[in-house]
């Protein structure tokens, strides 16, 4: 009986996998299972916290010194697309000037991502905004 049972697992797992590389590309499955900046900072210099139109929602600390983002996290209760879109927005942000992070678009964390379906599109924009509220907190306080 285990035997059958540890034989479904493996089957299943093997379908859901298969279907994710037809849906994800290699970086955005990369980012999902292994996100980077993933967790929260003690006493952030900034903060945003957005739930986008799909129900998910997205916290990111911001760390700055000298007007630079030295360290970013983020958090999310989201899908995949939305995990790799934070990690992926996280990197990018880490090490500019809260400025440049600012020009920080949807449109170029989805190319890292090298593209997703049209259905998960809105999670880079969750993303953005979400270090867009982080920003616009540091700058009020």
């Amino acid at each position: 009986m285990t035997e059958e049972f540890d034989d479904l697992i493996n089957e299943l797992e093997a379908a859901i996998q298969k279907e994710e590389k037809e849906l994800y590309s290699e970086k955005t499955l990369e980012e999902a299972y292994n996100p980077k900046n993933v967790g929260v900072l003690e006493d952030p210099d900034g903060c945003g916290r957005i739930t986008g139109p799909c129900g998910d929602t997205m916290q990111i600390h911001l760390k700055v010194e000298g007007g630079k983002i030295v360290d970013c996290k983020f958090i999310t209760d989201g899908c995949g697309p939305s995990t790799a879109s934070g990690s992926t927005v996280t990197e990018m942000a880490k090490g500019k000037t809260v400025e440049d992070a600012l020009m920080i678009e949807a449109n170029a964390v989805l190319a890292v991502l090298d593209g997703l379906p049209e259905e998960s599109v809105h999670c880079p924009v969750l993303a953005v905004n979400t270090l867009r509220a982080a920003i616009e907190d540091y700058k009020n306080k």
